[in-house]
This record gives C-alpha cells, structure tokens and sequence, in this order.
C-alpha cells in the first residue's frame, strides 16, 4: 500500500478506498454495478507522463488523463503559480461589472494565440459549458440581427461537445440522447466524415466532399433562413480520433459562407498543440466564428473553458446586443486563469508546439502506423500526439467483430495490466498523450501497444473457440 501524499487525505489500503468509492462516489459515464463488482482503480500521484495507483504500480498514461494534461503531471510551477494567486485573491466573479488581472490577463494571451479573427473570449469552468455558451451566444447573434428564426444549429452523428444538456444535444452520440429526453428542440445531426468505417469504396477525397455536402442537403432541408450555425470538431475525439479527409473542412467552409450560417470549431480536444499546430483549425485551414476552448487550455491543472469569439460576431453582441443574459459563478475564475496564463507562456517558452509538430509528433506517427501489420488492426491513423488503432476481424473487408466493444473493452483492460493506458472507443483504440513525451516513453508506449494487441488476439481466439 502507498500512502497518499497529501497530508489531509488519510492512508489507506486498495481495498479500503475501493468499498468507500462503491458506498459514496457516482462516477461519470459508469455502470456503477459492475464497477463495484470490480473495484475502481484508485489513482494515488503522477509524474510527468506516468501515474501511480493505490498499490504503487506505474501506468503510462497514453490519455493524457482525459486530453487535457499536455505538460505531463508534477509541473511545481503551475501548482506555485495557483498558490501564490490563492494567497493574494482566491475567488471573485466576473459579475457587476468587475474584473480581475488574471482573467484580462488571459483574455490577452488567448487572442495572441488563438487565429487572427478572435478578438474577445467568454470564459466558462468547461468544455461543456464553453458549448453551452455557444448555444446561447449563437442563438442571441442572430436575434440582434433581427433574424429571430435562426435557431437551428447542426451538428454530426457521433460527435462529442459535452455532457451538458446542450453539449449532449449538440453531440451526436445515440446512447447520451437516449437519456434525458435529449436532444433538446433546434439541433439536428449529419452524417460524420468516418471514411475507414462509411468511406466504401470512395476514396478518402471523395468522400470528404460527399461527407461535406450532407450540410448542405441539410440546410436545404430546414430552409437557409433558420439555420443558425454548423458545429463539428476539427478531429472527433471522442466519437473515435475521426480524422477527416483533406477535401472535407474547405467544401465545409464553402456551404458555410454560401449560406451565411456561423462557423464553430470545437477545439476542447484539439487545441493547444495538439496536432502540431496551436490548434486543429489552423491544421485544416479551418476559418471559424466561436472556438470552444478547455482542457489542453490549464493542462488540466485547474478547471476552466472559454468561447474565443470571432471580431464578426463580437461587435454585433457588444455594440447592439445589450445584456447577454448568461454565465457562471466560476467564469474567469482567478486561480485557474493564473494557471492557464503559466500553461501557455510554458507552450511557447518551451517552444512545446513547435516540437509536436517537427519531432515527437512526427516520431509517434512514425511508430504508431508502424502497429498497421498487426492482425487485429485495420487501420492506424493519427495527427501531432493524437492516434487511433481500428479493430477488425477482418482487415482486407474492414468487417468488424459481431459485438462492438467487447474486443475493444478487452484490449483497453489488458493494456491497464501492461501498465498503459489506451482507452476504447467500441473497437477503437485511442490515444492522446502529454505533448511533453520523450521518443523513449514513446518507444514504451508501442512496445506495451503491441503487447497488450498480441494478447487481445490470443484471448479474442479463446473467446471464439
């Protein structure tokens, strides 16, 4: 047993902390039963790119804990930075008409850093309620403009923008909206451009453009002067690294300045370096108008989001818009907008960007495709340090296995027992690691992948025999 290292956090066994987390703690996107069945993995410190559990074994964490820590863990400056503005002004809100350093502060950073356009951010405590945030911002542009109507914003199938109830309509997956009564009223769906999985026989170029197109057979559908904006992720991460094809986000742009609809990239996964670029915008050339923003934004160190918002959009909210009727109690919250403004001077000091795009990126690409050969693997895909390994059962007709996610579940659980962690997407397995990784740690990271594939395939063989 390892102790924790926080003195107010009492030590105890593995087994201890796994009866008190079945008794009191109702974990996100969990099956709660079977977790207590099997007992939570109790996470006990971190460093760098690895974590350490209850019983002291050492996980490389191939998720960056859930996307978002691109520094790698035990960063002591972030953690100085959020003492030091504790002591000096641990919370105030960004209500009745005040402010505080850290927030204007990172406001400035971000407009340095994000593309041209942006010109002001409206921060929020998350992913999700950056989405929210956007719901409301674009539905509130288009009333001052004195197009009421315009209400509708379309997404994708298979899309992930959070677990709100806003984030969870604007996302496209079956099993949220089966929950809740979601979505809720004036957002609609498309298909995703998912080439290996719905491309046939169409090359990727081809079917981005096909893909691309169904927004506007949509928009057709609706009637132009009702629909407000199109949302999509510049990668899908959630729905399963979707990377789409090159031809796809410029026809997309296309139909989007045809029928004068706002723009959104969902940047919460992708921003950040994250594909080399600071964002994934600027990786497909993608020009939006809102850009939610979280995650990769703190490293994940302290809670915050935010809605970069396009000078277009902006002047309209501030110049005629009055009011805006929305926020949070935490919008702009001081420690984590001190945290945030130390995650990006470290991005650029530490020319962090730079390196995923001209060498650790580059390097993990060049080994991850490398797991192509491997029998249970159709496809490897991947951009900067984001990468997804697609599991088949047959790879010359991308048929898949007769119970999706079971073979996925499988090979996730197994690389948890060779001390990697890859989550599963069904049959999909994927990463996103701390941008700070060595060619080493990931050179480990393979050596473990395929490890835990060859051992998939032995335990999927017994299965079907």
């Amino acid at each position: 047993m390892t102790a924790s290292s926080s003195s107010f956090i009492p030590s105890r066994s593995t087994a201890d902390w796994q009866a008190l987390d079945a008794a009191h703690y109702l974990h996100p996107f969990t099956d709660h039963a079977a977790l207590a069945r099997k007992g939570t993995r109790v996470i006990t410190r971190a460093e760098g790119v690895y974590l350490y559990d209850s019983d002291g074994r050492q996980i490389l964490d191939g998720m960056s804990g859930l996307w978002c820590v691109n520094l790698g863990y035990g960063r002591r400056e972030l953690a100085e930075v959020a003492y030091r503005q504790m002591l000096e002004l641990p919370y105030y809100n960004s209500f009745f008409q005040a402010a505080h350093p850290p927030a204007i502060e990172l406001a400035r950073l971000l407009v340095e850093v994000t593309p041209p356009q942006y010109t002001h951010v409206f921060f929020t405590g998350s992913g999700s309620e950056a989405n929210d945030t956007v719901v409301r911002a674009v539905r509130r542009y288009w009333d001052v403009l004195g197009q009421p109507q315009r209400t509708v914003i379309i997404s994708r199938k298979n899309a992930y923008h959070g677990s709100t109830m806003a984030g969870a309509s604007l996302g496209g997956m079956a099993p949220m909206h089966a929950q809740g009564g979601l979505p809720i009223p004036g957002i609609v769906h498309i298909r995703q451009p998912y080439w290996y999985g719905e491309g046939g026989d169409l090359s990727p170029e081809e079917f981005g453009k096909v893909a691309a197109r169904a927004l506007e057979e949509k928009i057709l559908e609706i009637g132009p002067d009702k629909v407000a904006a199109f949302i999509g992720e510049p990668i899908q991460g959630a729905g399963g690294v979707i990377i789409p094809p090159s031809t796809y986000w410029p026809e997309i742009q296309k139909i989007a300045q045809r029928y004068g609809i706002l723009l959104v990239a969902d940047e919460v996964i992708c921003g950040f370096g994250r594909t080399g670029e600071w964002f994934g915008s600027q990786y497909f050339g993608i020009e939006a108008d809102l850009m939610p923003i979280a995650k990769g934004m703190s490293s994940g160190y302290l809670p915050i989001g935010g809605v970069m918002v396009a000078d277009r959009v902006a002047r309209v909210l501030i110049e005629k818009g009055g009011d805006f009727n929305h926020g949070f109690t935490y919008s702009g919250h001081p420690a984590a907008c001190a945290v945030a403004c130390a995650t990006i001077n470290i991005l650029r000091n530490e020319g962090i960007v730079d390196r995923v795009r001209s060498d650790i990126g580059p390097y993990l690409q060049q080994r991850w495709r490398e797991l192509a050969d491997h029998p249970l693997v159709g496809e490897a895909r991947g951009v900067g340090l984001i990468g997804a390994l697609e599991l088949v059962k047959d790879k010359a007709t991308r048929q898949g296995f007769a119970d999706p996610g079971e073979i996925g579940t499988l090979c996730r659980d197994i690389c948890i027992s060779n001390g990697l962690v890859m989550r599963a997407v069904r049959d999909t397995m994927i990463i996103a690691p701390p941008l700070v990784m060595t060619r080493a740690n990931v050179d480990e990271l393979m050596d473990k992948a395929r490890r835990s594939l060859d051992e998939t395939l032995q335990k999927a063989s017994q299965l079907a025999g």
